[in-house]
């Protein structure tokens, strides 16, 4: 019983990301990425591969240079490959991580056209328009496949 009352308990990393998350998209950019720092220190390159998706994820949106976010989005992805299948990994990661693969390719995209790299972005955006299928159809999903959409056209894809 008390195993199951665990598993319910929701993700205090996750629920402290989502409040930056908050903060972040209510205008506040530098108090976001200074939290949003502070929570990297605590999980640390070791921690739980879908905390570091998540945080890495959305530390990109707080860079100012191209190639800092960059390197964010780059983390993401490569926190991303690292959770296993399944219902639950090792970690308690979700399955739905599939979810999170359009999105972090397309924001690679995005970086790689900022710095120059249609090439790369094009790249990406292949891969993100693959990964879309796991999206599901409602507004997050609706919005990464149109936010592809846009893409491929300024690219001319």
């Amino acid at each position: 019983m008390a195993e199951q009352q665990e598993q319910a308990a929701p993700d205090a990393v996750l629920t402290r990301i989502g409040q930056v998350v908050m903060l972040h998209h209510g205008g506040d950019r530098e108090e976001a990425r200074r939290r949003f720092l502070d929570l990297w220190a605590e999980v640390g390159e070791d921690g739980a591969p879908l905390h570091r998706c998540t945080l890495a994820h959305y530390l990109a949106d707080t860079q100012d240079d191209p190639q800092d976010e960059l390197a964010w989005d780059l983390r993401a992805l490569t926190a991303a490959e690292e959770v296993t299948d399944g219902p639950g990994g090792p970690d308690g990661d979700p399955l739905s991580i599939r979810g999170f693969f359009p999105s972090l390719h397309l924001n690679l995209a995005a970086d790689y056209v900022k710095l120059g790299r249609p090439e790369a972005a094009r790249s990406h955006l292949r891969r993100a328009r693959r990964a879309a299928g796991a999206l599901a159809d409602d507004g997050y999903g609706d919005g990464v496949r149109a936010a592809i959409g846009r893409l491929e056209l300024r690219l001319g894809d």
